[in-house]
């Protein structure tokens, strides 16, 4: 794991997750990792914040309390076709992947594979 810290010129990246102790572990691991992280806790947020723009990169659980992030992903695509996305969950079946492609994400990760992640982040934000 490489240790940058964040520029003026950070991209950001939206982490919509509601489990308090990952959003914690997220922001550290995003900062860490050289990124700017806006953190949400609930899809109506997320989706506020979206509207805002100005993202890199979204990064999605698939369990979000009273929705999915399944539902969450489409939502996005119905107004945004370019923002990649990330899949960042411990729904590890093969059927909650194949979804959170369907959906529209670019990569799926399954919780707690951090090298992976980063990698991942790294390939499609640009």
């Amino acid at each position: 794991m490489r240790v940058n810290a964040p520029s003026a010129a950070a991209k950001r990246i939206l982490c919509v997750e509601d489990d308090r102790d990952t959003r914690e572990l997220m922001g550290v691991l995003l900062t860490t990792y050289g990124y700017e992280p806006v953190i949400s806790t609930s899809v109506s947020a997320a989706l506020e914040q979206i509207s805002l723009g100005g993202f890199a990169l979204c990064i999605l659980d698939n369990w979000l309390g009273q929705s999915s992030g399944i539902d969450l992903c489409k939502r996005i695509r119905a107004h945004d076709q370019h923002t990649p996305i990330i899949f960042y969950s411990g729904a590890a079946y093969k059927t909650d992947i194949q979804n959170g492609l369907n959906a529209g994400a670019q990569a799926y990760v399954v919780k707690p594979d951090f090298e992976h992640l980063e990698e991942t982040i790294d390939r499609l934000v640009l």
